[in-house]
């Protein structure tokens, strides 16, 4: 048997990078609509959101679809225009955690088992995510919005802080597989530089997983928006927020006042339903 040896001359190829394709078109349809909704919802509703329009706690009629709230607030009105607060949320917390941890990823992954101030940084950076990943995302966020104020950007800054080791972790592992490829230690033998080494071979080969993931981290974010207003931390009332709304409609729903707690929930299992059918029809069918 004989070993086929690599020479700095002979580069073999990387395994293709994992590219998403739309294996099942129409389970991201109910996303995009998602999407598009929080666009343009707040356009579509018939009364002010923020405003009394009727008699509290009205149920369902044909003046008001969904009712009123406790307060005389049209919970149809207050659901659409929270649907874009709560999806701009949880989109800019999945797009700010995911940047962020490619970088992060990257950094710890490619320096973690060198000597000197690189190493010592990169192992450092590992056992921070691993303390930040121990703290409850709920009490997390609770603390931070609690020093630092219940704005959207706090709020965004800090779910974003609390999920990015989730995907942090699965970077890291992906490039610690990736980096011992033959490939790239051929790559590294022809003279390839180190930034050019990890933009070519390491980086698309070891985001996928993170990419895959946020669908996952996208309905973290919402659930967890939802849960921080629900317990009172959360956006600010009366500025229509699902979890608030079903925190204000709580004891109604208890003495059979349902619609004002059914509309706001429905919006929410929706929402991270919808991530996960776009997950599976970018993923579910592989990659190529």
């Amino acid at each position: 048997m004989t070993a086929a040896v690599l020479t700095p001359g002979e580069v073999t190829g990387p395994r293709p990078a994992a590219r998403p394709r739309l294996a099942r078109p129409l389970l991201a349809l109910p996303f995009a609509l998602l999407l598009v909704l929080a666009v343009v919802g707040p356009l579509l509703a018939p009364w002010d959101p923020q405003s009394v329009v009727a008699t509290p706690s009205s149920p369902p009629s044909s003046a008001h679809w969904f009712g009123t709230d406790t307060n005389g607030m049209d919970v149809f009105s207050r659901v659409l225009t929270a649907t874009r607060l709560d999806v701009l949320i949880a989109l800019s917390v999945t797009v700010l955690s995911t940047l962020a941890a490619l970088v992060v990823g990257l950094v710890t992954g490619m320096n973690e088992a060198r000597r000197g101030p690189a190493g010592i940084a990169a192992r450092a950076t590992a056992r921070g995510i691993d303390l930040v990943q121990a703290v409850p995302t709920v009490i997390g966020g609770l603390v931070l919005l609690s020093f630092f104020g219940r704005e959207p950007l706090v709020m965004v800054l800090a779910l974003a802080l609390l999920l990015l080791p989730v995907q942090a972790r699965l970077v890291r592992v992906e490039v610690l597989r990736v980096r011992s490829e033959g490939y790239v230690d051929a790559a590294r033998m022809s003279g390839e530089s180190e930034p050019a080494l990890i933009v070519r071979h390491v980086l698309p080969n070891a985001s996928h997983a993170a990419l895959e993931n946020t669908s996952a981290i996208f309905g973290i974010a919402v659930i967890f928006c939802a849960g921080l207003g629900f317990l009172g931390v959360g956006i600010v009332p009366p500025i229509p927020e699902w979890g608030s709304m079903l925190a204000l409609e709580a004891t109604d729903a208890a003495v059979g006042r349902w619609w004002g707690a059914l509309f706001p929930a429905l919006a929410l299992g929706l929402a991270v339903a919808s991530a996960a059918g776009a997950a599976r029809a970018l993923f579910a069918g592989g990659a190529r």
